[in-house]
């Protein structure tokens, strides 16, 4: 069992997810049961999973939990880049928001990779 809270990965994964609930206060009243609500599970989905996976048993589970961050975290970069289309948030800071999922993303793919060659 591994502590989350000592993962850069979920850090980073926490922050997200605290920013973008802050960013979705700001959205359209009529979005609150569609993209508000959408984007806010798919990125709190990132940290749990994360976290979840290091309370399993063996590497095997954790890379599976961490397989489903990653699920979450493309949704969330599509979801983020529908908000800019849409006006929902500002070009620059869906530009810093996409380079944060991105960076997500990328450490989950060498969290996996490294469990995996491991095992």
């Amino acid at each position: 069992m591994k502590d989350f809270k000592k993962l850069n990965v979920w850090e980073k994964a926490h922050r997200l997810t605290l920013t973008v609930y802050r960013y979705t206060r700001i959205f359209p009243q009529e979005e609150l049961y569609c993209l508000t609500s959408q984007l806010r599970r798919a990125v709190a989905s990132i940290p749990t999973n994360i976290a979840e996976g290091c309370g399993r048993n063996s590497d095997a589970e954790l890379a599976r939990f961490l397989t489903f961050a990653m699920g979450s975290a493309s949704e969330v970069e599509y979801h983020l880049l529908l908000a800019n289309d849409l006006g929902f948030i500002k070009k620059a800071d869906y530009q810093k928001l996409n380079i944060d999922i991105i960076e997500i993303k990328r450490m989950l793919a060498t969290f996996i990779k490294k469990l995996k060659a491991d095992s």
